[in-house]
């Protein structure tokens, strides 16, 4: 349809009803487009065929909207710019024009501009559009780099094509950002960018198109190349001898398939969609081909395509940034080598090899490149030709080069040097040098793990985990985790903690235990690189350990004297523990940062502290129940003293508790609740404190009230309304049936509660809903977060018993969501259930929690009638709230 091609050269524009009425022949004419693009795509039409195709049909419409508003005029011209200028569109990307007149002619175009702009609106076109005269653009370019580098890509669609070339000619590099500003501010640009997102292409959403290695990084190697070398297409850099064909190739392999990843992401979402959101991750996995795999689901093998496309493109992206800034700023004057050996050599601050046949005739100086980074700190990094050919002869590391004594020593050096542990292993990755030394590393890159806890591919999270390791051994990072880098100063041997952290997560996705298999990986590893039967096994050790801790701290009632001795035999000696708290806090934040809470640290540090402890006094002498109650309460009295609290007083109120109690308090919560209750008038009650920070990292929210059946129902419904996290619950009633509860809880951000009027809130809140007791509890109105919903986890309910103590452990295993505490709570009320104490541990979207509960009457359950009616009634609720929400 060309609504312009019988009208004469000059002639005016139809009038705007004319116009209008063909907006629905224009917006079929786009749905048809689009079916076609789809159906060629599920056809395996090359992905450039289509991104060109939807150009051209974008263009052919947007030159018939033209001329059904300006006929023929040639006072203005209409201009595709950035992408769109580029032709690559995708199936809802971003429609970029720019309006160019002539100065003189504004007036009388800025009714059929307003016309247009509302026209292809309405036919469905999000269009972003600017209307500028030449001079305009030169003074927006000037000032903003994007500006300009739109303007770079300028396409005529129609109209005066001498408006285009004025501004071509305005806007040059000898005008303005001359090559070497434009390169460096685009280079400012994308570290600004990265920054943003992460400073990692590892991210468990991933944005295609901003996060580094995505599209933009190779835009950015195209802007530069067509800024300084006037080059129209990347092949052109292979002409000009910065890229290889294979690395050509390899550069359009990886933007092909993050085209045609975009492309599927845009028709799924059905909008502009650049974030590999839960949403979609698993349609586009089946619709890229990939099945579930006994050890690898769909989903995870997609994403490790995709993670290690972009590991190679961002890798590309450095050495070819790097050529550009020698070409560009240093003119290719990189000044004189400064020789280090036979075989390397510094020059303008980057390594290099002393010949091209160095890695050829010398193979261990693979390994010995990234040595030498580290004992030189002048040094800021290697010579794009050298990483080329570090990249190149890779092959070289075989079964000979690692059974050669010499890389097993250069290797064991690199782990022993104080300094530029994280940047050599972070080089050895990003160069494929790890993975071709350690061959079961391999199997790790870009290998991600489809839940929400890990938020990093395997290979990310354990040089992440090697990084904070190493920060626990630099004085300047001491007040970061004070415990953590103490321990650290005596670590005996610190490569060996490297090499569990390197080692920890190897085996991941090969099926089984992957502590186990990781553990015999460690182990060849040890022994082969020399390292003693002592030290090998200690390696070993922690690797198969690794989790234990953390999974004792969340899920475990550590004020349990019996758990602290059973964990303390596990270990062995004060020296394996100090190995294990350093790995076990590292690998905690390296998993998920935003996950690491101050109540997490406090329960290690708590672990860690006890077990000590206990491993100090001798295993074979544990501390009695009796010793330990008389302890507390003797330090808890004096603690109270200090206040004017009558001791006496105190013994007469603590007749009244059990000794679970002294048990699993320790001896300043004791203390503290005591003299709540004591100096509270009973006027007072019910009585709701709150102690903004503790020990335990968290907010205490300790209510003390007359007991009644959905306290703990209605409790925890209301914190939860209230956007906190409940990490921790201990529960008890005493012998005159007062309720002593005792919260921890946490803000949103996972931070403690400091805001005086939020604990105010918090407080009148509590009040008002406890003072009015309700006949159920009080529902929540937040809806299950986005991403949990991806995530079908099957709700698990398991008992055992809990002989010393005289109770039953119920776990809990389900899909997070809000007022989840509140529901058990009421099937408690329900079943006629008390609850002792709760163990709150999230991981990902799953919750495990462990509530330790007993009858009315303070007996462990024993009935398998009442467990299993009890298993029942937890389903019914937490599927009927699933339904719900």
């Amino acid at each position: 349809m060309d609504v312009a091609q019988d009208q004469p050269s000059g002639a005016t524009p139809p009038p705007p009803q004319a116009a209008a009425s063909l907006i629905p022949a224009f917006k079929d004419r786009l749905r048809k487009g689009k079916e076609l693009l789809y159906s060629q795509f599920d056809q395996g039409t090359p992905i450039t065929n289509l991104v060109r195709q939807r150009s051209q049909l974008i263009d052919e419409v947007l030159r018939d909207a033209w001329a059904a508003h300006f006929g023929t005029s040639d006072q203005a011209g209409l201009v595709a710019v950035g992408g769109y200028g580029r032709q690559e569109l995708q199936p809802a990307s971003d429609i970029d024009i720019l309006i160019l007149i002539e100065p003189k002619a504004e007036g009388e175009l800025i009714e059929p501009l307003e016309r247009l702009i509302i026209f292809l609106w309405d036919i469905g076109l999000e269009v972003g559009h600017s209307v500028r005269s030449v001079s305009d653009c030169v003074r927006e370019a000037s000032d903003d780099v994007t500006v300009m580098t739109n303007l770079m890509e300028a396409r005529l669609l129609c109209g005066d094509a001498g408006l285009l070339e004025r501004m071509r000619e305005a806007t040059g590099p000898d005008r303005i950002w001359d090559s070497e500003a434009f390169f460096a501010a685009k280079t400012r640009e994308q570290r600004a960018r990265w920054q943003k997102y992460g400073d990692t292409a590892y991210n468990l959403e991933p944005n295609i198109k901003e996060n580094p290695g995505g599209l933009r990084d190779i835009q950015m190697i195209g802007w530069v190349a067509k800024r300084h070398f006037a080059a129209e297409t990347l092949h052109e850099l292979v002409d000009q001898g910065f890229l290889t064909e294979a690395e050509h190739e390899t550069l359009v392999d990886g933007e092909t398939l993050l085209w045609r990843i975009r492309f599927a992401l845009h028709r799924l979402a059905g909008r502009r969609e650049d974030r590999l959101l839960f949403d979609y991750q698993r349609s586009l996995a089946k619709a890229f081909g990939f099945a579930d795999g006994e050890n690898n689901l769909a989903v995870e093998q997609f994403m490790q395509q995709y993670y290690r496309t972009v590991q190679e493109l961002n890798r590309l992206n450095e050495m070819l940034l790097q050529l550009f800034r020698e070409a560009i700023l240093l003119h290719d004057e990189i000044g004189p080598p400064i020789p280090i050996n036979k075989r390397f050599q510094s020059r303008s601050g980057y390594l290099e090899v002393t010949s091209p046949n160095v890695f050829r005739r010398y193979p261990i100086a693979l390994l010995e490149v990234f040595h030498i980074l580290q004992t030189h700190q002048e040094i800021e990094g290697v010579r794009a030709s050298t990483i080329r050919m570090i990249r190149e002869n890779r092959h070289r590391i075989d079964d000979g080069f690692r059974a050669d004594l010499r890389a097993r020593s250069l290797f064991m050096e690199i782990l022993r040097e104080p300094i530029g542990i994280t940047h050599a292993f972070r080089r050895m990755n990003r160069y494929g040098v790890l993975a071709a030394y350690i061959p079961a590393f391999a199997n790790i890159v870009g290998r991600m793990q489809y839940d929400l806890l890990h938020v990093y591919t395997v290979d990310e999270h354990t040089l992440m985990l090697v990084r904070n390791l190493r920060r626990f051994t630099i004085p300047k990072h001491d007040e970061e985790f004070p415990l953590c880098s103490a321990v650290g100063r005596r670590i005996p041997k610190l490569e060996l903690l490297y090499l569990a952290g390197l080692f920890h997560d190897i085996a991941k996705g090969r099926g089984g235990d992957h502590s186990t298999l990781g553990m015999r990986d460690a182990w060849e590893f040890c022994r082969l690189h020399g390292l003693s039967e002592f030290d090998s096994r200690l390696v070993a050790w922690l690797v198969e350990q690794h989790l234990v801790m953390s999974m004792t701290a969340q899920r475990k009632d550590i004020s349990d004297p019996e758990v602290v001795q059973a964990f303390a035999e596990r270990i062995g000696d004060p020296t394996r523990l100090d190995y294990l708290y350093l790995l076990t806090v590292a690998d905690a934040r390296a998993t998920n940062p935003e996950r690491w809470n101050s109540w997490l640290d406090a329960l290690l540090r708590e672990l860690y502290y006890s077990t000590r402890r206990t491993l100090l006094r001798g295993l074979d002498n544990p501390q009695a129940q009796d010793e330990l109650i008389t302890q507390k309460q003797t330090e808890s009295t004096r603690l109270v003293a200090r206040y004017g609290v009558d001791p006496e007083a105190c013994k007469r109120l603590w007749r009244k508790f059990s000794l679970d109690f002294f048990l699993h308090n320790s001896p300043d919560e004791i203390a503290w609740q005591t003299r709540q209750i004591l100096e509270a008038h009973p006027s007072q009650c019910p009585l709701v404190v709150i102690r903004p920070q503790t020990a335990r990292g968290g907010t205490e929210v300790f209510i003390y009230s007359r007991d009644r059946a959905n306290l703990f129902a209605s409790t925890t419904a209301t914190l939860d309304q209230m956007g906190l996290d409940i990490m921790d619950a201990r529960v008890m009633t005493t012998d005159d049936a007062m309720a002593v509860n005792s919260y921890q809880v946490l803000g949103p951000d996972g931070s403690p509660i400091d805001d005086p009027l939020q604990m105010q809130e918090i407080r009148a809140t509590l009040e008002d809903n406890i003072a009015e007791p309700t006949p159920t509890a009080i529902k929540v109105a937040r809806s299950v977060p986005r991403r949990h919903r991806y995530f079908p986890i099957e709700t698990r309910v398991s008992f055992s018993a809990d002989q010393p103590n005289q109770r039953t452990i119920m776990r809990l295993t389900t899909l997070d969501r809000p007022g989840l505490l509140a529901e058990v709570g009421a099937v408690f009320q329900d079943c006629g259930i008390r609850l002792q104490n709760a163990k709150i541990a999230t991981v990902g979207a799953e919750v495990d929690d462990v509530f330790f509960i007993t009858t009315e009457d303070s007996a462990p359950i024993t009935c398998e009638k009442a467990l299993a009616c009890l298993r029942v009634k937890i389903h019914e609720r937490l599927e009927q709230q699933t339904t719900q929400g």
